[in-house]
């Protein structure tokens, strides 16, 4: 059998109060669970600390959206990798896309994230992906590329090394217009050959992420090189994250 991971990107999308909420609805059915099922849930800064404690006792994990690179210091808005890590996280986004065009995130800011977190033992997901615009132009392969050498290429990591690629295209997120199954799973055949040269001791899973929801999250799981998905808007939703949870668990039995 199959081991599932489910990463519930929150975003912005959940107030505080909201946040603890939707951990406790998550908490209370996680006996029901597929034992082959991973969670692991990344919610706001603010609630990090009290969605961890809800969470820690069923068996789900916590994450950072976001981190910044230095233990302390004059870093006015930032949180460290180390200070996540002592608020009981588990693993960190690096490099999402929203990170990356909103917020004009480098290659070089993404490399100096991912070595602070492995040095503090955090499990990265590193975020990679393609702009419309850089599909149109036949770019995909060659922008996914470019970032994940960046990111790993003579990256000084133990043989335990754990590491997680998420697949997201950036023209998929948010806006219900997902990748074709096949093509995400071409592309994670891609990254995973990158990977294995760079990096050939690390295990490495691969999610996808953009627009996933339970309609469609079958048609990804079912692929042999797809480890899991990074769900944003529709894992901020108790039904429709419930349902998702339900029928990766489905699979992960069959």
């Amino acid at each position: 059998m199959k081991t599932i991971h489910l990463f519930a990107n929150w975003k912005m999308y959940l107030d505080f109060d909201e946040s603890n909420i939707l951990a406790n609805a998550l908490a209370a059915q996680a006996k029901k669970n597929s034992e082959q099922i991973k969670i692991a849930v990344f919610p706001s800064a603010l609630a990090l600390y009290p969605v961890g404690q809800v969470l820690k006792d069923v068996g789900l994990a916590v994450g950072a959206q976001n981190a910044y690179w230095v233990d302390k210091g004059g870093f006015t808005g930032e949180v460290s990798v180390n200070m996540f890590k002592e608020a009981g996280c588990e693993y960190a986004l690096i490099g999402h896309s929203e990170r990356r065009h909103i917020f004009n995130e480098t290659n070089h800011e993404v490399r100096q994230k991912l070595e602070a977190a492995l040095a503090v033992g955090l499990t990265p997901v590193i975020c990679v992906g393609e702009t419309a615009e850089e599909r149109r132009a036949d770019k995909t392969e060659e922008v996914v590329e470019i970032q994940l050498r960046s990111a790993l290429d003579k990256l000084a990591v133990g043989a335990d090394a754990k590491i997680f690629i998420a697949y997201e295209p950036v023209w998929a997120i948010g806006t219900g217009d997902a990748c074709a199954p096949g093509e995400a799973e071409r592309m994670h055949g891609k990254i995973s050959k990158i990977v294995t040269a760079l990096l050939p001791k690390v295990d490495c899973k691969i999610l996808y992420g953009g627009s996933v929801r339970p309609a469609n999250v079958a048609d990804y799981l079912i692929g042999p090189l797809t480890d899991g998905v990074l769900i944003g808007h529709a894992s901020a939703q108790l039904d429709s994250f419930s349902e998702i949870i339900k029928r990766a668990g489905e699979l992960a039995k069959a």
